[in-house]
C-alpha cells in the first residue's frame, strides 16, 4: 500500500512519548507519506523516551499556522505530557475537529486519545487507549476494548508502544483506503 501524495499531520508538544511519533513517522514515510510535525511550540520539542527525556525534533508547522484542510490524514502519539497539555489548547482541539468534520482518516495512540476525549469526539466510537485512560474513554462515551490495534471506520487506536508494529500496519491499511489527497 502507497501513501504517495497524501500529507500527514502528527500533533504533538513537548513530553510526546518519542516511539509513538517516530516509528509510525518512519512507516508513514517508508510508505510514500509526507508527514509534518505540528505543534503549538516552534523550533524543536523534546520528546519523552520511557523514564527519561528524550531526543528534540523539529517543528515543521506552528500549530497557529497549521491548516488541517492541508493535510490529509491526523497522527496523534500519545505520551502523559504532550496530550495533557494539547487537551486544554484550544487550538490543538480545533485542529484535531477539523479532520472529524472533513471525515479524515486519524490515528492515535497511548494517551493521544485524551485529547479526543476534551474535543468530544469519543462518544459513540469503539476504540483503545493506554489502561489509565480506558476509564476516561469509557466514561465519555466509547465502547472500550482491550486490543493491541481497534479500527473504527476512519479511526485507528491503539495501547502503548508495545503494539505499534499492528499500529502501523493497520494505520497505514486504513490512510490508503481512505485518504482523498488534499491537494
Amino acid at each position: 500500500m502507497q501513501l504517495d501524495n497524501i500529507k500527514v499531520a502528527a500533533l504533538a508538544t513537548a513530553g510526546f512519548e518519542e516511539v509513538e511519533y517516530t516509528k509510525p513517522r518512519k512507516a508513514l514515510e517508508e510508505a510514500g507519506a509526507t508527514v509534518h510535525l505540528v505543534s503549538p511550540e516552534s523550533g524543536s520539542i523534546k520528546a519523552w523516551d520511557g523514564d527519561d527525556w528524550g531526543g528534540e525534533y523539529e517543528v515543521d508547522v506552528a500549530l497557529d499556522r497549521a491548516d488541517a484542510s492541508r493535510y490529509d490524514a491526523l497522527l496523534l502519539p500519545g505520551g502523559v505530557l504532550s496530550p495533557d497539555s494539547l487537551r486544554i489548547n484550544d487550538k490543538a482541539l480545533s485542529f484535531i475537529k477539523s479532520f472529524f468534520q472533513d471525515d479524515k482518516p486519524v490515528a492515535v495512540i497511548c494517551h493521544g486519545s485524551q485529547t479526543m476525549i476534551s474535543a468530544g469526539l469519543v462518544k459513540g466510537r469503539t476504540m483503545t487507549g493506554y489502561v489509565a485512560i480506558r476509564p476516561d474513554l469509557a466514561n465519555a462515551g466509547a465502547t472500550v476494548k482491550d486490543e493491541e490495534v481497534v479500527v473504527d471506520g476512519k479511526l485507528v487506536s491503539s495501547r502503548n508502544p508495545g503494539d505499534i508494529p499492528a499500529f502501523n500496519r493497520k494505520m497505514i491499511e486504513i490512510f490508503a483506503k481512505h485518504t482523498v489527497t488534499a491537494g
